[in-house]
């Protein structure tokens, strides 16, 4: 998992915490869960896609020299 995917999924988790710790203390509110929801649809998203992405850069020549 890359950097940011790392920092999107602490994000999510800590947003998580506050969402249920608002529902405890004040109630429920449809829009927060919806909010917290989509952020949690687009970490997966970009874990999904961080997974899918390869790991080592892809290679042009084979010969080391001088680029045309």
């Amino acid at each position: 998992m890359s950097g940011p995917t790392k920092a999107m999924s602490v994000i999510t988790v800590a947003a998580l915490v506050l969402t249920t710790a608002y529902t405890v203390a004040l109630g429920s509110s449809g829009w927060l869960w919806f909010g917290w929801l989509v952020l949690g649809m687009v970490t997966i998203g970009m874990a999904a896609a961080d997974s899918a992405s390869p790991t080592s850069p892809r290679r042009g020549r084979s010969r080391p020299g001088p680029q045309p």
